[in-house]
Order: structure tokens, then C-alpha cells, then sequence
């Protein structure tokens, strides 16, 4: 080929055919001209008409949270209240009863007697922990997709703790003295409700009247197992499941439903949900007295609550241990709890 024809192609990309395509005449010699090609004949590249597909992905800077069933032990209960510190492996509380008897009176008699009894019923504590770690490229790459992973990671190990801490709230910790409020052996027998007596229905499919008529069941064995202290408007709490709770909005044929009914007869009566009362063997309803002459029932109580240890640096990673420690729930009077089961 020819040396200029050999650079044009070279530099410029300018290729010609390998056979004449045309001859002519010039100045009395035959010439050859070859017709210059100035595209590829094959494509060297992939065939593509597109552009990679994370140019056209929209990635929402707000984080969908997935949700968790609700803690809700300590809204049934009142309160969480703190006892002792992470040190502390016993609890003792003093119970007090009043004894004595009387006898006829006689100037000279010495009979009749006043005293008191004590007991001193324990509970142990339960500690536990979790570890949040997280390394330098961890936190770069997830910064990538606009995420804080760090802060991440520290709101899991708080839901972590306090999700154990709900639990031995209802169920205590199996193995040492830590009972919760569903299973503390203190508590009286759960009782059969009248549909389930009558004909083995339940509340979902129970009247309005049948759902009222176990309430009164429920409140009538509260008051015998308090010995009359119990009365109509004693702030007490009705707790249950959601599944249960629905049937508080059957309504009468009078076009009154049984939460307004409850209402107008026990003025101090408040209604609280819990997903641990729907059980295995069926659905759990209790009866509480919240409190009688400034004694609460019942509380749920704690060692401590979310101690952060220090940070420990990594060569390139940092970790992070957190802990907590329970009573479970602490039943003072078993007697102002009554229990339903089968709904």
C-alpha cells in the first residue's frame, strides 16, 4: 500500500479497500484509485444502546423503619421503677401482717393478744447484655446509600434490651426467682368464662350481653379474692390482647356496646392491650386493682437501664457493650389480680 495511504490509516483511521474499484486514464497512464472507508466495518466494543442502571436508580433518603410488636408491660402496669443497682444480685420485701385475738374481759384476766408476723419473700436479679460493633469501611460503605450505621446499630441494641426487658416483664426469667406478671406462681387460678361453660364459644362470636356477663365474672372473683376491699369505681386495669379487644365493641340490642356499659359501671376501669395475652392454651384476660391506700399491685421493676460501657477502638473497627438488668414484674398483693382464660 502506499506510504501515505498507510499513514492516513495509521493516524487518522482512515482505511481504504484492498482491490480497485475504478480505473481511468491520466496523462496517458492507467490509474487505480481505491475508495476510502471511513467507518469500521465490525464493531470492536459490545453492542449497547443503554447506560449502567444505577445512573437511573432513585435511592429516598428516608429510612422505612420495620416495625416491632409493642412493649406494652409497663403501661399495664403503671410504671417501671428502679431498685438496687447492677451490684445487686437479691431482693427482699418485707411483708407485714397483723395478728391477734381477743378475750372476755376480766379485771384480772391476762388472755387476749396483739402482735404481727413478717415475712421477707425474695426475688433475684437478671442481667444481661449486647455488643454493637462497626468498622471504618462498614460505616463508608453504608454512607454510600445515605445510611448512618453507627447510629444504626445503636438503635438496634436499645430495641434489642428493651424488647428482653418487656418479656421478663410478662414472663420473668426461668431458672432462678424472676417471675413476670403472666406466671408468678403467687397468682390465683385463672378462671373458665361463662361462654366457654355454656356452650364453648368465645368473644368473637359471644354477644355483647355473654362478653359483659364475663367481665362481671372476672370483676365478682377480684372482689371475693380481696375480701371486699374491691369496689365499683376502684381504679383498676382490664388487660387483654388486641384480638380480645375487639370484642369490647359488640354492641346491645339496645345500640349500646359493652365498653360504653363499662364504663358507666366501673367509672375508674382503664382497658389495656398486650399481644403476650394471646397465649397457647388461649386468651388471657386479667383483671388489676392499680393501686390500694398507696400501695401499687404489682410493678415492673429494674436494675438498671441501658449502661453504656466504654467504646473500645479496634485497629480499624470500634465495638460497644450495653447492658441491663430485671425483677421482672414484682406482685406485692397476688390477691388484687384476676385471671380469665378461654375468651
Amino acid at each position: 500500500m502506499n506510504p501515505i495511504l498507510q499513514t492516513l490509516a495509521g493516524r487518522a483511521g482512515v482505511h481504504f479497500m484492498g482491490q480497485p474499484n475504478l480505473d481511468f486514464q491520466a496523462d496517458g497512464v492507467a490509474r487505480s484509485v481505491e475508495i476510502a472507508q471511513d467507518a469500521q466495518p465490525a464493531l470492536v466494543t459490545t453492542s449497547n444502546s443503554g447506560i449502567p442502571a444505577f445512573l437511573s436508580t432513585y435511592i429516598d433518603p428516608k429510612l422505612i423503619e420495620v416495625l416491632v410488636s409493642p412493649m406494652k408491660a409497663a403501661e399495664i402496669l403503671g410504671s417501671e421503677i428502679k431498685k438496687g443497682d447492677w451490684t445487686t444480685e437479691t431482693a427482699m420485701f418485707p411483708v407485714v401482717e397483723s395478728t391477734g385475738e381477743t378475750s372476755s374481759y376480766g379485771d384480772y384476766s391476762e388472755n387476749g393478744m396483739a402482735g404481727a408476723n413478717t415475712n421477707f419473700p425474695q426475688r433475684q436479679s437478671y442481667h444481661y447484655q449486647v455488643i454493637t460493633q462497626w468498622g471504618e469501611k462498614e460505616l463508608a460503605r453504608a454512607g454510600l446509600a445515605k445510611i448512618d450505621w453507627a447510629n444504626r446499630q445503636n438503635i438496634a441494641s436499645i430495641l434489642t434490651l428493651n424488647k428482653y426487658q418487656n418479656k421478663t416483664y410478662f414472663y420473668g426469667v426461668s431458672g432462678i426467682q424472676n417471675y413476670g406478671l403472666l406466671n408468678d406462681p403467687a397468682l390465683s387460678a385463672a378462671i373458665t368464662p361463662y361462654t366457654k361453660v355454656a356452650g364453648g364459644t368465645t368473644w368473637p362470636v359471644a354477644t355483647a350481653l355473654e362478653v359483659l356477663n364475663d367481665v362481671q365474672k372476672l370483676y365478682t372473683t377480684l372482689q371475693s379474692q380481696a375480701g371486699g376491699l374491691v369496689e365499683l369505681d376502684t381504679k383498676m386495669t382490664l388487660a387483654m390482647s388486641p384480638a380480645a379487644e375487639v370484642a369490647l365493641t359488640k354492641t346491645t340490642e339496645f345500640n349500646v356496646n359493652v365498653s360504653d356499659i363499662l364504663k358507666k359501671n366501673f367509672p375508674n376501669l382503664t382497658v389495656e392491650t398486650a399481644p403476650e395475652y394471646s397465649t397457647t392454651s388461649g386468651e388471657l384476660v386479667q383483671l388489676i386493682v392499680d393501686e390500694m391506700e398507696g400501695q401499687r399491685t404489682a410493678e415492673a421493676a429494674f436494675t438498671e437501664k441501658l449502661r453504656a460501657h466504654p467504646i473500645v477502638v479496634l485497629s480499624s473497627a470500634f465495638k460497644q457493650k450495653k447492658s441491663q438488668g430485671t425483677w421482672g414484674c414484682i406482685i406485692y398483693r397476688p390477691a388484687f389480680i384476676a385471671q380469665m382464660l378461654g375468651v
